[in-house]
């Protein structure tokens, strides 16, 4: 099983911020394939609001680690959303379901 890692932005509303920083973290990896893509899902844990969760697929360990992300398994596809890279992630993950 491949290790992922998952970072919890808290509120969608406020993560405007701390999404751009990971985009700009993203932007300055130079060890990425084509289809190397950060994840993101808006998750309720039973608050008011919803929160922006991402997941970065293991090539993107370091990348993951410098955001403080946890590891975790490798995310369900509903509601997965691209947040920044290929949308070709997406497809290889149900291809390979």
């Amino acid at each position: 099983m491949e290790q992922w890692f998952a970072a919890h932005l808290g509120d969608a509303m406020l993560a405007g911020d701390e999404l751009e920083r990971v985009c700009t973290l993203f932007d300055q990896q130079r060890e990425r394939n084509a289809t190397t893509a950060v994840l993101m899902r808006h998750e309720n844990f039973g608050r008011l609001h919803c929160e922006l969760v991402l997941y970065f697929p293991p090539e993107l360990a370091e990348l993951a680690a410098a955001v403080g992300a946890q590891a975790c398994g490798r995310p369900g596809l509903s509601g997965l959303g691209v947040a920044i890279g290929s949308p070709r992630r997406l497809a290889e993950l149900a291809a390979s379901d």
